[in-house]
């Protein structure tokens, strides 16, 4: 009986050791030679070298020095444990009552134009990049905030542009965390004075 048994038993463990510890590991290894950047999950530090976030995933930005993201559904928004969309179908009134929102919004804030990306969300509500035409629209109010010209944002912005992969897929993109610390690096924002200690 344990002949007929063992081979299977053999093999089984062979195959675990093959594909659920050594493939895993050298593939692991090769990532972080190869591609150190995004094995470590695309992170992305401020000038003083902390941590802040990571190119892969939407960040909330509301202060009008920033480029804004598109809107999410994940969670209370942005919320990467919570990735997802609304589900709403294109006629439900709470669909149609978010966008109109989001329209009022920006029209309010100074922008005319509203895009597709600026008021609808991604299917994960984490999609960390925006259209060029949605990323110049802010142009203005960032550079009105941040005291320069709507050229040198719009600079800064172009220099952020990514095409398409191997020129003909996907959409050409912006990626708002990766283009607002270029802006931070840039066009530095006063930082408010801490009032000072009673004594």
């Amino acid at each position: 009986m344990f002949s007929q048994v063992r081979p299977a038993i053999v093999t089984t463990l062979l195959f675990t050791l093959m594909l659920g510890v050594a493939y895993p590991l050298a593939i692991t290894g090769i990532a972080e030679l190869a591609f150190p950047f995004q094995a470590q999950g695309s992170l992305l530090k401020d000038s003083s070298g902390k941590v802040i976030g990571s190119a892969l995933l939407a960040q909330a930005f509301a202060k009008p020095e920033y480029l804004h993201p598109r809107p999410s559904a994940a969670g209370n928004g942005y919320d990467p444990t919570s990735s997802g969309g609304s589900n709403y179908g294109p006629l439900d009134p709470n669909l149609i009552k978010r966008v109109k929102g989001d329209s009022d919004a920006m029209r309010a804030s100074g922008i005319s134009e509203v895009t597709a990306d600026s008021v609808t969300t991604s299917a994960s509500g984490l999609d960390p990049d925006i259209s060029p035409t949605y990323a110049f629209l802010q142009a203005d109010r960032v550079a009105k905030t941040r005291g320069v010209s709507d050229d040198q944002v719009r600079q800064v912005i172009a220099a952020q542009v990514q095409g398409q992969w191997l020129g003909f897929i996907g959409q050409p993109r912006v990626n708002v965390l990766q283009t607002n610390l270029a802006l931070d690096a840039r066009f530095p924002v006063a930082q408010p004075k801490a009032p000072p200690k009673a004594s």
